[in-house]
């Protein structure tokens, strides 16, 4: 039995980890030092805010020592690296501030909003009614104007920017005024863009009026999977008291020390990291446009984050482009987003970007075996093993 787990465990590290060319949006690779961390001592252990356990002391300085970094680096406040997943960060954001029918505003599924926040989601666990931003999908963005005017009519409790299609800056600013006026409290779910927001190659959510900004560690932000919350004072306190013990109990302590390093090498090479994502993502989506891929927002510059997004109309058809590409061990998912976070963390540029969209023009579109692209897929894989933006050990 041990050998059949181990055996599988190892299959996977060669095939994802040295194979394939990772295109998720989603996920992100660690450095091995903070990698390293998460099977540390502190994974056996507990720590409480009231000092219930004993021989807690250095836990307590790792978990000031990531805060303190986590304000740095997002110039908040207040920061909380407790929660252990963006979408608990949703939970404990949505339920601070909300009780049985309230309404509140966020993008739609529809338009590329998070799932786990609308009906079949946090708003249905919490018997909330979640209205839909006015949305262009031709900007790939939130209506302004018709959006104040929906503030100011429904009057929501909440409002959250941000979504899992994201590859344009939200109008936080134009309408955070518009909001707060009319009685919300202004959230950003930065899950995807964490990283550039830390890069400041994004936007800055709370510079432009959101109260509080929280989301997923381990997308565009290289850290382990999990979550953080970032706030202004009065919104960061108020939220930080309830979090335990009504959200989080164990924090997973070796997360909090993997999730530190990651913030502390975010702070030194966060930029630069940024802004590679950034040209890469330009690079690549204008290389899939070129040869008839259907990038969306040609007129706009294709992106301007790490997504790329192909439009193939629906579910299934994008399933069947993501099939066509995982048999040559391209990976991606099936909405289509293409995302330039990982191989950017690798090593890979603008020239490695024109590659990589021949060898998807190879697979979806010439319809080349498999088994030859997938040679071409390993090599440049093999070349781009070691994580880069990140501290020499």
């Amino acid at each position: 039995m041990i050998d059949e787990i181990l055996n599988l465990v190892k299959k996977h590290e060669e095939w994802r980890g040295t194979q394939c060319l990772n295109l998720i949006p989603s996920e992100n690779v660690m450095s091995p030092t903070a990698r390293s961390l998460l099977s540390s001592e502190l994974g056996h252990r507990y720590t409480a805010r009231d000092h219930f356990y004993m021989g807690t002391h250095f836990t307590d300085e790792i978990e000031q020592y990531g805060e303190k970094l986590a304000k740095q680096v997002f110039k908040s406040a207040i920061a909380d690296l407790r929660p252990l997943s963006g979408h608990v960060a949703d939970m404990i954001f949505l339920a601070s501030y909300t009780k049985t029918g309230d309404t509140f505003m966020c993008v739609s599924p529809d338009d590329g909003g998070y799932p786990g926040m609308w009906n079949d989601g946090l708003a249905g666990l919490f018997s909330l009614k979640a209205v839909p931003f006015p949305f262009s999908k031709h900007y790939m963005n939130i209506k302004v104007e018709e959006t104040k005017e929906a503030i100011r009519r429904i009057r929501p409790k909440i409002v959250i920017f941000g979504a899992s299609l994201i590859t344009f800056p939200h109008p936080v600013e134009e309408l955070a005024k518009t909001a707060s006026e009319n009685g919300a409290i202004v959230g950003f779910d930065g899950s995807h863009v964490m990283g550039l927001i830390a890069g400041e190659q994004f936007q800055n959510p709370l510079k432009e009026g959101a109260h509080a900004l929280f989301g997923s560690t381990h997308k565009t932000l290289f850290g382990p999977q999990g979550g953080i919350f970032l706030a202004d004072k009065e919104h960061g306190e108020f939220v930080k008291s309830k979090i335990y013990p009504n959200f989080v109990d164990n924090a997973h302590w070796n997360r909090i020390a993997a999730l530190t390093l990651a913030l502390a090498e975010m702070e030194k090479f966060g930029t630069a990291y940024a802004k590679q994502v950034i040209r890469n993502s330009k690079t690549l989506a204008k290389a899939l446009y070129d040869y008839g891929f259907p990038v969306i927002c040609q007129h706009l510059g294709f992106t301007q984050s790490h997504q790329v997004i192909l439009d193939y109309g629906d579910y299934k058809k994008g399933r069947t482009f993501a099939e066509k590409l995982q048999s040559a061990n391209i990976i991606v998912d099936c909405v289509v987003r293409i995302g330039t976070c990982e191989i950017t963390r690798r090593g890979m540029k603008e020239g490695e970007m024109l590659k990589i969209a021949e060898m998807i023009k190879r697979a979806a579109i010439d319809a080349e075996p498999p088994e030859n692209i997938k040679k071409d897929v390993a090599k440049l894989s093999a070349e781009f093993q070691e994580v880069k933006y990140c501290f020499e050990k």
